[in-house]
């Protein structure tokens, strides 16, 4: 686990990798830097796949495992907990939300299917737990974009999507886009900071 601790902490944000990445993805490595001054402390959960050196994922099922293994007995204490992470690790934080007993889920880049089988799509996860879920998502992610997502979730309570104008699955822009990379990383973290907000009342006020 990499741990940064928040300021007088009044929440936890744990934060699962991808499957083709790890802890240090930018969009995970920007949310540890710029949360912990607000009272947030970021978890960042290695999978034990990774730590073995794989270089494929293992199945779904033990990557709920493991990740259930690793969170069983956090050393933060009482604090209320948010998790979510980065495409595969969100689908993770999903499907685990019920036994976590987590206050949200956030979403980065969530994969809604494989890129050109949209017919497989992994909505269910999505729309499974019964805590807020915060949805970021770029407009041009392969896995779904955001009028795909926005589409699988309609009617469904508690899921905000968050449009990344341009953004691909790695939340990468074009070099001609409007919307700049500094753009992107100042909206993640202020939706992230304003979910939190939300879902941890302790923390209203402190945006």
């Amino acid at each position: 686990m990499l741990i940064d601790h928040g300021e007088q902490p009044r929440a936890v944000l744990l934060l699962g990798h991808g499957a083709g990445g790890g802890p240090q993805a930018p969009d995970l490595a920007l949310l540890a830097r710029r949360l912990p001054p607000f009272g947030v402390t970021v978890v960042r959960v290695e999978q034990p796949w990774r730590l073995a050196g794989r270089k494929v994922a293992v199945r779904p099922p033990l990557l709920d495992e493991a990740w259930l293994e690793l969170v069983a007995a956090p050393p933060w204490g009482d604090l209320p907990g948010v998790s979510g992470g980065r495409s595969s690790g969100a689908r993770v934080a999903c499907r685990t939300a019920a036994v976590t007993g987590v206050v949200g889920v956030v979403c980065l880049a969530f994969p809604l299917h494989l890129p050109g089988r949209p017919e497989r799509s992994r909505v269910a996860e999505l729309l499974a737990p019964t805590v807020p879920r915060l949805v970021l998502q770029g407009s041009r992610d392969t896995f779904g974009g955001t009028e795909e997502v926005r589409a699988a979730v309609a009617g469904a309570p508690g899921v905000q999507l968050v449009e990344l104008p341009g953004a691909d699955h790695s939340f990468g822009l074009p070099r001609t886009s409007a919307f700049t990379p500094a753009d992107l990383r100042e909206r993640l973290v202020a939706e992230v900071l304003a979910f939190l907000g939300r879902v941890v009342p302790v923390m209203s006020g402190r945006e």
